[in-house]
């Protein structure tokens, strides 16, 4: 039997999902909020997550992000009182795998629930590499040359986010919302810190940086050597 996730809050809506759902056999389970949609997401298995966007607490947005970065590839559908190309596009980017807007037919979302659960979890790579760096999200291990290098919980989500996007400028406030699930205009200062204990052990015992500072923006990695500021 397939199981699904609802994480919706509106609550009459929500409600309408689920018994719909379980009548065609699925079984349910049902957050109305972010942080309890993430932590469901994160400590059980489903075979499709219906994530809305506008949420309390944790919007999908964030939610879809923390649950790509901990290497979970679940199928996503994303629903949204949103509309337009560029919101579509922003849902997408953050990894989800469908996405359908408010008001919406309910034999068009059971379509689209049925393709992706006919598709399940697409095969991903459980390696991030970025010249001589490798990620492994799986078990959280990170290795340069072949060198093994420790790094906290935040060290490695935050090099993470910045892996995934190779030679792309990535400011402070979007790693404060995607690593620390922070206002993007709160204190920089936590990233600066822990960029500075990453270029300790990413950089210095090595030969040539991989970790650069974007003047006036952020933090990318660069893979070859005298790239980046």
């Amino acid at each position: 039997m397939s199981r699904v996730l609802i994480v919706e809050d509106e609550i009459s809506l929500a409600s309408v999902l689920r018994r719909g759902f379980e009548a065609e056999g699925l079984r349910v389970d049902v957050a109305h909020d972010g942080a309890e949609g993430l932590r469901l997401a994160l400590s059980e298995e489903y075979d499709v997550i219906v994530l809305d966007v506008m949420l309390p607490g944790l919007d999908g947005h964030r939610v879809c992000r923390a649950v790509r970065a901990a290497g979970l590839w679940t199928p996503i559908l994303m629903l949204t009182a949103r509309d337009g190309e560029y919101d579509e596009a922003e849902g997408l980017d953050t990894g989800a795998d469908d996405y359908l807007s408010k008001p919406f037919s309910y034999l068009v979302l059971q379509a689209r629930l049925r393709a992706l659960l006919r598709r399940g979890g697409a095969a991903r790579p459980a390696t991030v590499e970025v010249g001589d760096l490798v990620l492994e999200p799986g078990s959280r291990r990170c290795t340069r040359a072949g060198t093994e290098i420790p790094l906290t919980a935040r060290e490695f989500d935050l090099l993470t986010v910045l892996a995934r996007r190779p030679g792309v400028a990535v400011s402070k406030g979007a790693l404060l919302e995607e690593v620390w699930d922070l206002p993007a205009d709160s204190d920089p200062n936590v990233v600066e810190v822990h960029v500075s204990a990453l270029r300790r052990k990413l950089d210095q015992p090595f030969p040539h940086r991989l970790l650069h500072t974007a003047r006036g923006i952020g933090y990318r990695l660069v893979p070859a050597a005298g790239a980046g500021t």
